[in-house]
């Protein structure tokens, strides 16, 4: 593995970290390369459950490396490879762990995972407009489904930052906590999910993927179905065995 690129895996629960600290972890033509080789090691390591992506401190990604692309203007490279997404999609949840700025590409880059806890420095901003170039990772669908069609539009005309307060009042990240305690907040968020059943989890997961790209009606129709063949084929046999415990565990969690 390059060391563009970290992994660490603990307790059923990967930490992919973004390591080019010195350029705010701008993605080069090495880590478009090698982050979505990472990413999908994981999601295949019969030993982890969950994937967080980070990056090194003091940001989470900067976007495109963009003076590597003015120093490679016109210029073709065998290692460039066009995707629609900067990481592939994958079966086990991706938790984006934002500990500082996450801009243009980056902010592409944090849209793409399952959902997005923020450090208290965690900035956000789509420039896109700014620099003169368009997005192409998903940014006008996912950043309208995260904060609705108005907000994103007003991101992403104006390219102003918002804080992280403000990325959670308006619904684009889950939770907002101090910079220190962010990799263990989402790691024991990862220990809950490895707690659960993991072919439910990864069905329900799939089920949102997919209902994303179809009406709200034919989503509703897409539940019933994956829920109906579930059953059929054997899932929920152990949901009298496995009742007791989900029960004590809403009694500690609720104090």
């Amino acid at each position: 593995m390059s060391d563009v690129v970290l992994v660490d895996v603990r307790e059923r629960v990967a930490t992919v970290t973004l390591n080019r600290p010195e350029a705010r972890n701008a993605l080069n033509a090495d880590l478009r390369r090698e982050l979505p080789r990472a990413v999908t090691a994981c999601d295949e390591r019969d030993d982890v459950d969950v994937i967080i992506l980070t990056g090194a401190d003091p940001a989470f990604c900067a976007g495109l490396d963009l003076k590597e692309l003015g120093q490679r203007a016109g210029q073709a490279s065998t290692t460039d490879t066009v995707t629609r997404t900067p990481v592939p999609p994958t079966v086990k949840p991706l938790i984006g762990a934002i500990n500082g700025v996450a801009i243009t590409g980056g902010f592409e880059l944090a849209l793409n995972c399952d959902f997005l806890i923020a450090s208290e420095r965690a900035r956000f901003a789509d420039t896109h407009a700014r620099v003169g170039i368009q997005p192409g990772w998903g940014l006008t669908v996912l950043l309208a489904e995260a904060v609705g069609v108005r907000r994103a539009r007003q991101m992403s005309a104006t390219s102003n930052f918002i804080d992280a307060e403000t990325a959670l009042a308006w619904g684009l990240v889950n939770h907002v906590v101090p910079h220190d305690e962010l990799l263990p907040f989402c790691r024991q968020l990862g220990a809950d999910i490895a707690s659960s059943d993991q072919a439910a989890v990864r069905r329900i997961v799939q089920t949102y993927d997919e209902g994303s790209l179809v009406t709200n009606g034919d989503w509703w129709e897409l539940e019933n179905r994956v829920s109906r063949d579930w059953m059929q084929q054997g899932g929920g046999r152990d949901v009298e065995q496995r009742r007791a415990a989900v029960m004590a565990r809403g009694r500690e969690q609720a104090g």
